[in-house]
């Protein structure tokens, strides 16, 4: 039942109660009007790509290569699984099928498919979430632009066609109309450049055991504030990121960036190493294996193509969008790693 103009939507929070959340959610309205953004994002996704020329690729969520942990900086654990007799890995990305399929549709390739994370929810994390990503011909700041017109995209359509319902939510639509009148033009800061921001305050930057700096969730939110409500950091020190990750000249900083606002990071882009032996530069350097990539690097040294590509969290874009702080109220149908939950 909708509420009055006068209260906002409150989560019914049943997922606290996994074996009768399916009972409440079916007929929940908060849940009614999640689906209903669900099916917008979906929508709105595949329209823009498709005004992009990307093209839409059908992927298996099974891979014997996962993306992370593939970095020193990397907090991320895969799924592994028994299947059929045969270890493997349910997909914590579709970066590397991206990389491969974008060899046959050269403009660019997208898609929107679940990924498994082996760690467990909390209200900024899942462990079971759906990613929008895309791989395109180019540089980073190629796939900055492309996420800023996506991001700007998604806006437009969610707040034209679902206002009131996200306005029973989140109070508010202001945060959507601040994104959409910046336009294309989202703010962008490097790591050093934030450091400086941040006066190098431990609150706000911290140091990995490894010997790089990072920007804590406190410090996300700082730079959030700072910058009105969206902002890009990028080039991260080269050895918080995955061994995939292009660097500068210098092979200090990597060609990457996230996109911060509302809950801190909702979308991570970067820039790919070109050359075969870059790329067996960067896996010594970060201490990866060549077994499991063969496959990689014999693409990079037969089908070699500057390529950047992003990944966004649907839900982490969601509970931006709703002004909401739990994470685990974005999902019709929930998933936690170790509970058993129906449907």
């Amino acid at each position: 039942m909708k509420l009055s103009n006068n209260s906002m939507m409150k989560p019914p929070k049943t997922w606290k109660e996994p074996e009768d959340h399916h009972k409440y959610a079916i007929s929940d309205y908060w849940y009614n009007v999640i689906a209903k953004i669900q099916d917008e994002i979906n929508f709105s996704t595949f329209q823009f790509f498709r005004n992009q020329n990307i093209r839409s690729v059908q992927l298996p969520i099974t891979t014997g290569s996962v993306t992370s942990p593939m970095g020193l900086g990397s907090d991320s654990l895969p799924v592994k699984i028994n299947l059929e007799g045969v270890e493997t890995y349910l997909a914590d990305s579709m970066q590397f099928h991206l990389e491969y399929m974008l060899r046959q549709f050269n403009d660019g390739v997208h898609y929107i498919m679940p990924t498994f994370r082996g760690e467990k929810a909390d209200a900024r994390h899942l462990c079971q979430f759906y990613h929008s990503e895309a791989e395109i011909p180019g540089d980073l700041n190629d796939v900055i632009t492309l996420v800023n017109n996506y991001i700007n995209s998604l806006c437009k359509d969610l707040l034209n066609n679902l206002h009131d319902e996200i306005l029973e939510i989140a109070g508010t639509t202001e945060h959507i109309k601040s994104v959409i009148q910046k336009g294309t033009d989202i703010p962008r800061i490097t790591l050093e450049e934030a450091i400086d921001v941040l006066d190098n305050d431990p609150t706000f930057i911290e140091i990995h055991a490894e010997g790089f700096r990072e920007i804590t969730h406190k410090g996300e939110q700082k730079l959030i504030e700072i910058f009105g409500g969206i902002v890009w950091l990028t080039h991260f020190d080269y050895l918080s990121v995955p061994f995939y990750q292009a660097y500068d000249s210098s092979e200090s900083y990597a060609l990457n960036g996230d996109l911060l606002f509302g809950i801190g990071e909702v979308v991570g882009a970067g820039e790919r190493h070109k050359d075969v032996n870059h790329v067996k530069h960067a896996m010594e350097k970060l201490n990866v294996k060549e077994e499991q990539y063969k496959w990689y690097l014999h693409m990079k040294n037969h089908h070699p193509i500057k390529t950047s590509g992003f990944g966004m969290g649907v839900e982490r874009f969601i509970l931006w969008l709703i002004k909401h702080s739990d994470i685990r109220d974005c999902q019709v149908i929930p998933r936690f790693n170790g509970i058993q939950m129906t449907p």
